[in-house]
């Protein structure tokens, strides 16, 4: 098919009258479609990114900074509502009744009294002897003596080593003593025995005053024996210990 031509054969009042009406349309629009095709980014762009996120990966971490400063104190908080009153505790046991006594710091009071060779060889009778300045009426003294005691005998005997205070044996609680008994055995025999034996007397007495306290000891007899031959602080050091204890 030839186009018409508006100077060639067939044009004429109708070809003029098509071509007014092409002139007059709108033009014809696109797809909608096609104005929602998506830009993509160029492949040397993304190949960039990905190499900047390995890079960033793989960044060392430097030293750590310098400590900040401690800040300014807040300001006191609203005060919190009372909590609930907690419930009594189970009842507990009875206790003891205790007396407490407040007294004054308790100051050592001791003393003693020594001889080199005391070598006395009685047989009834006061050996030795030694003062103490009792402080306090309601403490205990305790005393000791230490030395060589001796006895011999033909036959049975009794010898009885103890102390005196003031005079008087200890009677709170009991008397402070030590004794020696030797058998009769054969008389060739006892006639030989001379052994002296370092030996100690020793005891707490209550009971006792304050003030000076005359401590002695004493030798004696045991009860329903004979006496023997009584030695006491031979060839050694005897001595007499007194301490005054708080009960």
């Amino acid at each position: 098919m030839r186009p018409l031509r508006p100077d060639g054969p067939g044009w004429g009042l109708p070809g003029f009258a098509l071509l007014l009406l092409l002139l007059l349309l709108p033009p014809p629009q696109l797809p909608a479609f096609a104005s929602e095709i998506p830009k993509t980014k160029p492949k040397a762009a993304i190949r960039q990114r990905e190499v900047v996120d390995v890079y960033n990966g793989m960044c060392l971490q430097g030293p750590a900074g310098v400590p900040g400063r401690d800040g300014s104190p807040g300001a006191n908080g609203i005060p919190g509502t009372p909590g609930i009153p907690g419930r009594d505790g189970f009842k507990g046991e009875k206790g003891e009744c205790l007396r407490e006594t407040f007294e004054e710091s308790w100051t050592p009071n001791y003393k003693q009294c020594s001889w080199s060779s005391l070598n006395y060889g009685i047989d009834l009778g006061k050996i030795a002897e030694c003062t103490f300045t009792k402080m306090r009426s309601n403490s205990a003294l305790r005393v000791l003596f230490s030395g060589a005691l001796r006895l011999k005998c033909r036959s049975a005997c009794c010898q009885r080593w103890y102390f005196t205070f003031n005079g008087a044996e200890c009677a709170g609680p009991l008397p402070i003593e030590a004794i020696i008994y030797l058998d009769q055995g054969s008389p060739e025999l006892n006639s030989t025995i001379n052994i002296h034996r370092t030996s100690s007397v020793e005891g707490l007495c209550e009971g006792i005053g304050a003030g000076l306290v005359d401590v002695a000891i004493w030798v004696g007899t045991c009860s329903d024996y004979p006496k023997g031959d009584a030695s006491t602080g031979w060839n050694s050091v005897s001595r007499i210990i007194i301490e005054e204890l708080p009960k």
